[in-house]
C-alpha cells in the first residue's frame, strides 16, 4: 500500500480543484486533469453502497466514474469487479533518494528552474498532451515547486514539474520531445529536480508512470529508481 507521507504528498503537489468524502472514499473534481486528480480513492473503510453514491459524486462534475485501487487491496478490486468495472492502465509509482540522484555537474543551461513557468514550457508540455487543464494541476499545487526546462542541442526539448511537501518531492509531467529523447536530456531534468529538493530538505524523489512506458521505464531504472507499488484504474466496463 501507498505510505501516507506519499499519498499525502502526491495530494498536495498534484492536487484536485475539490474533494468530496463519500463513505470510505475521497473523490477528486478533475475539472479534466485526468485520473490522477479525479480518480475515488479509499481512505477508510468502507463498504459496497458506498461505490454507487461515489458514482453519483463523480456525476454531479460531470466525469466518468474512476477509481485509483492499489494492487494490494483486493477486496476493493472484487467489490468493483462485482458492479461492472474493470481494471486499467497499470501504474508504478516508483522512488529514488534525493542523494542518488542530486551529485554530479549539469551542463550549463541544459535543465533551468523557473516559477511561474515560461512560455516555452507551456508549449512543450502542450505538444506531449499535457495540456491547460493538467497545467491547472500545477498552480494549485502548494509551493515550494518549480518547473524544470530542458535544452538540449541549442533549443527547448522539455518540460518537467517538480514540487514538495514534506520529506516528498513529486516528479510529475516530465516530457521530452521526440526527436531530442535518447540523449540524455531526461537524466538531467531530473537530476535538476532532485537538487530542488535537496534544497527543500526533501529526502526522497517519487514519481508515477504507466506500466506501459517502456521508454520512461527505463530512463527511470538506469537514474536508481525502484518500485513502491503499483495501482489499477477501475472503469464501468
Amino acid at each position: 500500500m501507498i505510505a501516507p507521507a506519499i499519498a499525502a504528498a502526491w495530494q498536495a503537489t498534484w492536487p484536485a480543484a475539490d474533494h468530496a468524502q463519500i463513505g470510505g472514499f475521497r473523490v477528486g473534481r478533475g475539472m479534466g486533469g485526468g485520473g490522477r486528480v479525479s480518480a475515488a480513492r479509499a481512505i477508510g473503510p468502507w463498504d459496497a453502497a458506498d461505490i454507487p453514491a461515489v458514482e453519483g459524486q463523480h456525476a454531479a462534475w460531470d466525469q466518468p466514474p474512476l477509481f485509483s485501487v492499489d494492487d494490494a487491496d483486493s477486496a476493493l478490486a472484487a467489490a468493483l469487479q462485482a458492479q461492472g468495472y474493470q481494471a486499467s492502465d497499470p501504474t508504478l509509482i516508483l522512488h529514488c533518494p534525493v542523494e542518488r540522484l542530486a551529485g554530479g555537474a549539469i551542463p550549463p543551461v541544459t535543465a533551468i528552474e523557473a516559477w511561474p513557468p515560461l512560455a516555452i514550457q507551456r508549449v512543450l508540455w502542450a505538444e506531449a498532451g499535457i495540456g491547460p487543464a493538467r497545467q491547472a494541476v500545477m498552480e494549485r499545487a502548494y509551493a515550494p515547486k518549480a518547473a524544470i526546462l530542458g535544452r538540449i542541442e541549442d533549443r527547448a526539448a522539455g518540460a518537467a514539474f517538480a514540487a514538495v511537501h514534506g520529506p516528498v518531492a513529486m516528479l510529475h509531467a516530465l516530457a521530452v520531445l521526440p526527436r531530442w529523447r535518447r540523449k540524455g536530456l531526461g537524466a538531467w531534468m531530473m537530476r535538476r529536480a532532485a537538487r530542488f529538493a535537496a534544497r527543500h530538505d526533501a529526502a526522497v524523489l517519487v514519481l508515477a508512470v504507466s506500466e506501459a512506458n517502456g521508454a520512461a521505464r527505463a530512463l527511470y531504472d538506469a537514474a536508481g529508481f525502484e518500485r513502491l507499488a503499483r495501482y489499477h484504474y477501475w472503469r464501468k466496463g
